[in-house]
């Protein structure tokens, strides 16, 4: 039995690392709140949850709001980027679905309006880890992430499978998340987790295992 409780047991380390991405999906959800911070607080999100599935956060308070600061501006302000993207792909999709193109035409807009979306998509599923992994400009985090959600699509398409399911799952069945409360309690933390598994994969050929507790430098993608 005291085998059970040995900090460095197999059932306390799982323990553990439930309770520091519940404080963590509580932290995200809080500074949240003020919208416009929605960018900074995602890639805290992702640093803190790649340092936990590293094994290498002593303190889920400390890492979180330490990212927090450091990213604030470049988060915040390619998360408005992003969102002004994303209004004027809505506003694309209904001008080609309302105007009378004609059918061939709006099929092929539409084509492209998917492909485009697509590779947005892709980009968007990217640039907060990137950004909470990697040091640079904002138009070097854009570039970067854009260029490795190309190279490495099955990792995008993976984390946006893990996502699109969370979210059809608490559309459709509820019952399955007991109405919300799992999101409360540990949600987005536990996404973010998953996916910064996948993330850390990649992210190591470019920037290999960082000897210290400082996020390593960017590094252009040639």
């Amino acid at each position: 039995m005291s085998g059970f409780f040995a900090p460095d047991s197999a059932p306390m380390r799982f323990l553990t690392r439930i309770a520091d991405l519940m404080i963590l999906n509580l932290i995200f959800i809080a500074t949240s709140i003020p919208i416009v911070t929605l960018g900074a607080s995602v890639t805290a999100l992702n640093f803190t949850a790649m340092r936990i599935a590293r094994g290498r956060s002593d303190s889920v308070t400390r890492d979180y709001f330490g990212s927090f600061r450091r990213e604030f501006r470049q988060g915040t302000l390619i998360g408005l980027i992003f969102a002004a993207l994303a209004a004027v792909f809505a506003a694309w999709f209904i001008v080609i679905t309302n105007l009378a193109f004609g059918a061939v035409v709006e099929l092929i807009l539409l084509i492209i309006w998917y492909l485009v979306a697509f590779g947005f998509a892709l980009n968007l599923i990217f640039v907060f880890p990137y950004l909470a992994h990697f040091e640079g400009t904002v138009r070097a985090v854009l570039r970067n992430s854009r260029l490795m959600s190309w190279r490495h699509p099955f990792t995008g398409l993976t984390a946006f499978a893990i996502i699109a399911l969370a979210v059809v799952v608490t559309l459709f069945y509820p019952q399955a998340t007991a109405y919300g409360i799992l999101w409360l309690a540990i949600g987005f933390g536990g996404i973010a987790f998953l996916t910064g598994i996948l993330f850390i994969r990649v992210f190591d050929i470019y920037a290999p295992q960082p000897t210290s507790d400082e996020t390593p430098d960017e590094e252009e993608v040639a």
